[in-house]
């Protein structure tokens, strides 16, 4: 599935839901089923800075695609987590330096979140892409060698 299928499938999975208490619910939901990071990745080396919560998140990448994984001490925080993973994950640094986060507007969230919740979002974006900024040009270092 490609990035944009995956945000057109979370946007309607919001849809679904008229009231935002239910859209908060459902982010705790999805947190229960986050990737959970390895516990040597759980230290400040891999904690997000700009988070309200803390949240721990590992990137690794095989070649070809990138997977993530991550943690944090406040439930509503590892769903909005796990969301950007269910994104990103499993696809190559170029696919994912060149999607956008649109999706987050049409869902709401960026205007249902507290300033710092909605600041730590975009520290969450931030950070992932730049795992797959620093994994691409890996990538092609390694390819002139």
């Amino acid at each position: 599935m490609t990035i944009e299928q995956t945000q057109q499938q979370i946007i309607d999975e919001f849809s679904m839901f008229d009231d935002w208490m239910d859209k908060y619910n459902f982010l705790i939901e999805m947190g229960k089923d986050c990737p959970l990071i390895e516990t040597q990745y759980k230290t400040n080396n891999y904690l997000i800075n700009g988070c309200q919560s803390r949240v721990w998140l590992h990137a690794s990448y095989d070649g070809k695609q990138i997977s993530f994984s991550a943690d944090s001490d406040a439930v509503i925080t590892k769903g909005i987590v796990n969301l950007l993973i269910r994104v990103f994950n499993d696809h190559t640094p170029e696919e994912i330096l060149a999607s956008d986060t649109a999706f987050l507007d049409k869902i709401g969230l960026k205007e249902h979140l507290s300033p710092t919740r909605s600041n730590g979002l975009l520290s969450m974006v931030k950070q992932m892409k730049l795992y797959a900024q620093v994994y691409q040009l890996k990538s092609i270092q390694q390819s002139h060698d």
